[in-house]
């Protein structure tokens, strides 16, 4: 148990059944009244965010995220297969579990599974990926006055916005957390 006091950024409470984790915090002492605290949280199942003040005396439930390193094997079409390293079990995962990360993951790449109770909720890419483009428009000469991005397509279907001088077939660094163009490699 912890008290809402001493709750900081990223940390993790279970609230009325649900998980969350704190976004941002701020702890308000009014000139009149007591103090209370002010916190923005995301549901850390369906990633929904919702403002929260609690009484800085107020206990809650510490809730443990586990967090494991599994590859990412195949997709039959509805499921997605990701095999532990250590006892080689495998797991199948829906869309709405995958959906943030799938874009970004080739077969046997390796990905983060979040846990809690022992069930997957979430996956995470790696920060960086290096995919290769299949399909993408040639730039226009002379279009260079600002910095003009144009999409591409990279091999696991993700479209990219990416600077004009790259082109099909070329090898990128993509950002996974906010799906941007990093360089050519």
């Amino acid at each position: 148990m912890i008290s809402a006091g001493d709750i900081r950024k990223g940390t993790t409470f279970e609230l009325d059944g649900q998980v969350f984790t704190v976004i941002e915090f701020l702890h308000v002492k009014p000139g009149k009244g007591a103090a209370f605290v002010r916190t923005k949280l995301r549901n850390v199942i369906s990633g929904g965010v919702t403002d929260t003040t609690f009484n800085p005396t107020v206990k809650l439930l510490e809730a443990v995220i586990e967090r494991k390193e599994m590859q990412y094997l195949y997709s039959d079409g509805a499921l997605y297969y990701f095999m532990d390293q250590e006892t080689f079990e495998q797991i199948p995962l829906g869309f709405e579990q995958v959906e943030n990360a799938i874009k970004f993951l080739k077969e046997n790449m390796f990905a983060v599974i979040k846990f809690f109770k022992g069930s997957a909720f979430s996956v995470e890419a790696p920060n960086f990926v290096e995919l290769l483009i299949t399909a993408c428009e040639p730039g226009a000469k002379g279009n260079t006055t600002n910095n003009v991005l144009k999409p591409a397509t990279v091999e696991t279907g993700a479209i990219v916005p990416v600077p004009l001088f790259v082109n099909e077939g070329d090898t990128i660094r993509i950002d996974t957390r906010n799906g941007e163009y990093m360089e050519r490699v």
